[in-house]
């Protein structure tokens, strides 16, 4: 075993519990609650900006627009995988965290500046700063219980709670500021938004480098601090890794990106298998249900993360925002995506409760049935988007308000089956030695199904942008798709619940 993996486990320091659960815990909530202001902050406008400030408002820049972001976001969670490794193996989880959190906060102040390159630059910047922070402070928080604490998955949804308070707040901040603080067009008020997300993320860094010291070691490699060439290694990479980045967004493009992120994949889940079959029959199982699990997640992700692409251009252009019908107030388009972190914060208690319920009957559904309703959830979204678009549109073209608000929703329901019980799944599955590096598989999951959204969402749009027509085709196909992977998934939740080897 490594040696960060045998501090896990060895050397399992006894935390004060808070509200049931080890104090750290709240630490880490709010840690990762001002990160996730930050990434949320900007998530909204980023589509938006780039036609706006790029294109000079031609809707013949969406297609260009949403294939950014879905590279953006696919290599935020693809050089997680890097960021679990450097955790794992190099300079520990809490150095990794503080890292990444200031380049985090480098980059989102580079975006400010109105020039395409820099703001590319400025990406690939948040991008390699998030690969070290992002993975690693959920590793953490599965650090804090014991292997068979059946608080874990519980501790996981509270640890969402935070991602989402923050994902809630920051549209809503951000938002406000871009459409009624200035006086001026939108996409010039951007840099306030992107300013306002680099501070939040300062207190991220802040926060973690206060509140460490209740981590009491864990997260630490036993030689703990590293020798400083190991740290001067670590930076180096990222010097080298921001040019690399800004390379495959700026001239690889998200179609290459697909393969790229392909190859990838099947390299992590060879080097897992690998691993888990130097420990046993029981260990390789559980490697194999987790990656048949990360393969529907893939699926998840390329429809959830319509949210920042096609989602926001149909909110923009095709949905009646005027909240009273007489122009008084337009609901911004950025406050739509704080609807889906207030689901999550409305209905985490609720799906927790749930869970709870049926696991003190020895009812509790497994992680994958859990996994199948997430799919489901996300299809019926689609279901009431496909009504509006065939029956509400009206003669101006536009669909009520209503319907995104109620997808949003039910994606999030959706959401809480699969994404919190994902992250604590993958703290069971992997084997020890390597579960930073298993976390980052995890995202590298999400990283495809983001990427292959941008390449959904620039079909949608087009070259012209998004019309009814083709928000409806594009809408249904992804209903079908979802419906499909839900049932097929639930059918054979059985058969990867044996392979799990009773891990709930």
């Amino acid at each position: 075993m490594s040696q960060s993996s045998t501090t896990a486990t060895a050397i399992q320091p006894e935390f004060d519990t808070l509200w049931g659960h080890p104090k750290p815990l709240w630490m880490l909530f709010m840690a990762e609650f001002w990160e996730r202001f930050a990434f949320y902050g900007i998530r909204w406008a980023l589509t938006l900006y780039i036609v706006a400030q790029f294109f000079n408002g031609d809707a013949g820049g969406e297609g260009y627009a949403s294939r950014t972001y879905g590279a953006y976001l696919a290599l935020v969670y693809a050089t997680a995988i890097f960021g679990g490794y450097v955790a794992d193996r190099i300079i520990g989880y809490q150095k990794s965290i503080l890292l990444g959190a200031v380049v985090m906060s480098l980059g989102l102040f580079m975006i400010m500046l109105p020039n395409q390159q820099l703001f590319l630059l400025g990406l690939s910047t948040v991008i390699v700063g998030n690969g070290l922070f992002k993975p690693n402070i959920s590793s953490l928080v599965g650090k804090l219980y014991a292997q068979n604490d059946d608080r874990r998955d519980r501790g996981f949804t509270i640890f969402y709670m935070g991602i989402n308070l923050g994902g809630f707040l920051a549209p809503l901040a951000t938002g406000y500021l871009a459409s009624e603080i200035f006086g001026t067009p939108q996409h010039q008020n951007y840099k306030v938004v992107f300013g306002a997300a680099g501070i939040g993320m300062l207190i991220s860094t802040i926060w973690f480098f206060i509140g460490r010291a209740q981590l009491k070691g864990t997260g630490l490699l036993p030689e703990d601090p590293p020798a400083g060439n190991n740290m001067l290694k670590t930076i180096i990479g990222i010097v080298v890794a921001i040019p690399a980045v800004y390379a495959l967004m700026a001239f690889v493009g998200a179609q290459a990106l697909a393969w790229l992120l392909g190859l990838l994949f099947i390299a992590v889940a060879v080097y897992l298998l690998a691993e888990a079959k130097k420990t046993g029959r029981v260990q390789l199982d559980r490697v194999i249900a987790l990656l048949v699990l990360f393969g529907f997640n893939v699926t998840f992700w390329m429809f959830f993360e319509q949210a920042g692409s096609s989602f926001n251009f149909l909110a923009q252009n095709l949905v009646n925002r005027d909240m009273f019908g007489d122009g008084s107030f337009i609901f911004p388009t950025g406050w739509f995506q704080s609807i889906n972190s207030l689901a999550i914060l409305a209905f985490a208690p609720v799906l927790s409760f749930i869970w709870y319920l049926t696991a003190s009957k020895k009812k509790e559904p497994s992680i994958p049935f859990k996994f199948g309703l997430g799919l489901l959830g996300n299809a019926l979204g689609f279901v009431v988007l496909m009504y509006a678009l065939t029956n509400l549109v009206t003669g101006d073209g536009l669909i009520p308000l209503w319907p995104l608000v109620a997808c949003y929703v039910l994606q999030s329901i959706g959401e809480l089956c699969l994404s919190p019980i994902g992250l604590s799944m993958v703290t069971k599955l992997a084997p020890a030695r390597v579960v930073g590096l298993a976390m980052g598989g995890w995202f590298l999951s999400v990283a495809t199904g983001n990427n292959l959204s941008g390449l959904l969402a620039g079909e949608i749009s087009g070259e012209t942008g998004m019309t009814i027509e083709s928000a409806l085709a594009g809408f249904s196909f992804s209903f079908y798709l979802l419906l499909g992977a839900g049932i097929v998934l639930l059918l054979i939740s059985p058969l990867i619940n044996k392979l799990m080897h009773g891990v709930k």
